[in-house]
């Protein structure tokens, strides 16, 4: 496929035949980067795909539902075999342990809810292996996350996926305007995730069929507390659950069992009124809860603010913004006031329920689809 006639740009915005344009693809062995690759391998692009096995690759080999596991390595193999571009295995298992899997327990361990895939994104994968694609003398890096990168007066930006039911934004807010230069999401543009399967079943893949990863990779069918006892021995010691006056009210089995705006399972029935987790204190040992108003957060502190807006960030006061606090929520009116470029207080104009230290809070333009960045919020009630 030749460049464009009109804009003489080909498909991945560079001036040159597809090629010419070596285009270095993050394959997870999932249907999505496999279809990117096929794709530009099908567009004519040089493409090099490129797998990183990120942690214990004898014990991956036993765990479906997860990116990155051992059949997810052979099953990108077999891709880039059957559509002729050479493939690379790199081992990323201790920078993932230090960079990931360490920061997570020791998070849930001081009663945060951390997100550990985005710190995937921002500390391997769009680092790391961003170097790589550059040291392989690659003109960018694509992958299979459903978001958009548009150029705009500025420069890139970022936008959300136009099908919002698999947009992935909120996981992808620390991009930097330097690696936005680089990044390319070539899904982010698609109505729905049964185009994606049509074009793995055009392209003749053999994950077409392969079902999503739902868990964090290295967390089992979604049972955090196991895997922390596990990087952590002693994290599940018992403690007092506790009103917020401090009246004991039970015993809990564990700090890292429970979480901000859980009800059920706290074993302390009998009371009138339902009581939730409201605050974990680790360092007692303890598991606050209370009434379900004492869940809502209006003034949420964010700091390590990563800021995608044209203008600096302390250019203004304060932005009228809307903004995401988890994944699984719509955006909502908020304003932001900054601190510094990097810290600001964040106002949201309905209150919400459930704000936990180590959640991202993501911004978005109050209008359009233009994400604006994001930061971590770090401070409890």
């Amino acid at each position: 496929m030749a460049p464009d006639s009109k804009t003489g740009m080909n498909s991945l915005g560079f001036p040159k035949a597809p090629a010419d344009t070596r285009v270095v693809v993050a394959m997870s062995g999932g249907v999505d980067s496999s279809v990117v690759a096929a794709q530009l391998a099908e567009e004519g692009y040089d493409v090099v795909g490129v797998t990183l096995q990120l942690y214990d690759h004898g014990a991956a080999l036993a765990k479906k539902g997860a990116c990155c596991a051992g059949r997810d390595i052979h099953d990108a193999r077999r891709v880039a075999e059957a559509m002729g571009f050479p493939h690379y295995v790199l081992d990323y298992e201790n920078t993932f342990r230090e960079a990931v899997i360490d920061e997570f327990a020791d998070a849930y361990l001081a009663g945060a809810t951390p997100v550990p895939c985005i710190r995937c994104n921002e500390r391997v994968k769009f680092k790391d292996l961003l170097q790589t694609a550059k040291d392989l003398e690659a003109d960018c890096m694509a992958t299979g996350h459903y978001i958009q990168r548009k150029t705009g007066a500025a420069g890139a930006e970022l936008h959300c996926a136009a099908d919002p039911a698999r947009d992935q934004s909120y996981f992808l807010f620390s991009t930097t305007p330097e690696q936005l230069d680089y990044l390319r999401f070539p899904l982010g543009h698609l109505a729905s995730k049964a185009e994606t399967r049509a074009l793995a079943v055009k392209y003749g893949l053999s994950v077409a069929d392969k079902p999503d990863s739902q868990d964090i990779c290295f967390v089992p069918n979604g049972n955090y507390a196991s895997v922390i006892e596990k990087l952590r021995p002693g994290a599940a010691d018992p403690g007092e659950i506790v009103d917020m006056d401090g009246q004991v009210l039970g015993e809990h089995r564990g700090v890292i069992h429970y979480t901000i705006g859980q009800r059920r399972g706290l074993g302390i029935g009998g009371l009138s009124d339902p009581l939730y987790v409201v605050k974990l204190d680790p360092e007692a040992r303890r598991v606050v809860v209370g009434p379900k108003e004492a869940l809502t957060t209006r003034v949420v502190p964010v700091r390590e603010i990563n800021w995608l807006g044209d203008a600096a960030l302390t250019s203004r006061r304060e932005w009228e913004v809307a903004v995401k606090v988890r994944s699984t929520r719509p955006p909502r009116s908020a304003v932001i006031r900054p601190v510094s470029d990097t810290e600001a207080e964040v106002e949201l104009l309905t209150p919400e329920e459930g704000v936990s230290p180590g959640q991202a809070c993501v911004f978005y333009a109050p209008e359009g689809s233009r994400v604006l960045g994001g930061g971590w919020i770090w401070r409890g009630r």
